[in-house]
């Protein structure tokens, strides 16, 4: 064989191969029409092969540049990213005043002395704040997305996650039970991963990942005093059934479900923190005193994307976070600033082109409070879910790296972290095979009251 049969042979098996595996896959993932598109590109593989027994009937120079130019196109594909220029990270400059999230302006009761100075403060928060305020809210019988079964089970969640706050403090033991770094953080580790958490990190902290000043319950005005120095991030995984019908009822349903389990985490490691004799804080839904996405990047665990969540290297941002702050004596990770999925999101931009409320940015990043970044329209976001009646996650479940956990799909998630000219590719061969604007699926069939 010549070095053009060779390399033609060994493109059409590979190729074959991997539409092979995209076809099994996606049969297995419930996605049949991306397996039957799949199935009918399987002949571009076998056309490459049979181009070896057409030798007597297409001239040699034919075969010579059909070769050349796939190995040009590989060369290209899989040149490596540290032969490329990386961008640089950065770092918030101030510290985020709760009381300026949406889930603490949402808590304001009008009328109140909170709420009236509040909007004395921000002004320019009050026409915006008025429209979610109009509508239905979350979970209410009234939203668009109304189903009793998982709005109601979402409520029961939720109020299970209530009962943990008076946990996530608590006095600490008398005596002290001296363990080396290593040991702890090794034990620690491992209880929570086998406890359901998919990665933990752990971090020394800066002024940067506390809030300012509550705007919560009890703690709203409040300074906070970030004296712990240490905080241990992780995440738990959503399912991504429950995802994919985002903004249907599965998905709050589902958000819920994994802040109760990031709550159990956080609560039990705490406690057993404490137990040893150390101060530990649980920081759970509805009771956090740091930002938790700033906490868990810097521990290693991802980056901050185009939507303004946490993008992890293993499920995108199909994860939940949680966070103990604590002084006990932890090695922490060291931090490899990774810009291949900032990379990626630029030239991606699925989640804000199927953003219900056009909330997501398709502009490129730009520098806010120190940090080149995206900002999303949080007034527009959380309005619709107040309209939606969940916490929408479009976003979310159109993510390219927001799909499965398996061979097909890490191995696609690899490439994207090494080869910085395969990402503009991958999202066109996402786009190709799941597409571009993804129909919303409906509710799994136990959610659903009449079949």
């Amino acid at each position: 064989m010549t070095f053009s049969q060779i390399v033609l042979t060994a493109f059409g098996i590979g190729i074959l191969s991997l539409l092979v595996l995209m076809t099994v896959t996606s049969f297995y993932e419930k996605k049949p029409k991306a397996a039957y598109k799949a199935l009918i590109l399987l002949p571009i593989g076998l056309l490459l092969i049979g181009l070896i027994f057409l030798d007597a009937f297409i001239p040699v120079v034919v075969l010579d540049i059909v070769s050349a130019s796939l190995l040009i196109v590989t060369c290209y594909l899989l040149w490596p990213a540290f032969l490329m220029k990386r961008d640089s990270e950065s770092i918030p400059k101030d510290k985020l005043d709760e009381r300026t999230v949406m889930f603490s302006r949402n808590e304001l009761e009008p009328g109140s002395e909170q709420f009236e100075a509040y909007y004395k403060a921000h002004p320019d928060h009050k026409e915006l704040d008025d429209e979610f305020r109009k509508q239905p809210g979350l979970v209410s019988p009234k939203s668009a997305f109304f189903n009793p079964l998982p709005y109601t089970a979402s409520e029961a969640l939720f109020q299970t996650v209530d009962c943990l706050q008076p946990l996530v403090e608590g006095t600490s033991a008398s005596k002290m039970t001296t363990v080396s770094s290593d040991k702890a953080e090794r034990f620690i580790r491992t209880w929570m991963k086998k406890a359901g958490a998919v990665s933990v990190g752990i971090t020394g902290l800066k002024d940067y990942h506390w809030y300012s000043v509550g705007g919560r319950n009890e703690r709203y005005g409040k300074k906070i005093a970030g004296d712990h120095p240490i905080g241990i991030a992780f995440t738990v995984e959503m399912d991504e059934e429950m995802v994919r019908s985002a903004p249907r009822g599965s998905i709050i349903m589902e958000s819920a479900s994994r802040y109760l389990e990031a709550g159990v985490i956080a609560v039990q490691i705490a406690q057993f923190i404490r137990s040893m004799g150390y101060n530990a804080r649980a920081h759970i839904d509805g009771n956090y005193q740091v930002v938790c996405p700033l906490v868990a990047r810097d521990a290693g665990l991802g980056e901050i994307g185009r939507m303004g969540l946490l993008m992890t290297p293993e499920l995108g941002p199909r994860v939940r976070i949680g966070v103990i702050t604590t002084d006990m004596p932890l090695n922490t990770d060291k931090r490899a600033f990774d810009d291949s999925m900032e990379d990626f999101c630029e030239k991606c931009m699925k989640c804000a082109e199927n953003c219900p409320s056009s909330a997501i940015s398709e502009n490129p990043r730009e520098v806010i409070n120190g940090v080149k970044r995206w900002q999303i329209n949080s007034e527009a976001c959380f309005t619709y879910w107040c309209m939606a009646g969940t916490d929408c996650g479009r976003c979310m479940g159109v993510c390219p790296y927001s799909h499965p956990r398996n061979f097909m799909h890490n191995m696609v998630r690899w490439a994207i972290k090494n080869f910085p000219n395969f990402r503009y590719w991958a999202v066109r061969m996402d786009d190709l095979f799941y597409g571009r604007k993804p129909k919303m699926l409906k509710v799994p069939e136990w959610m659903r009251i009449n079949y």
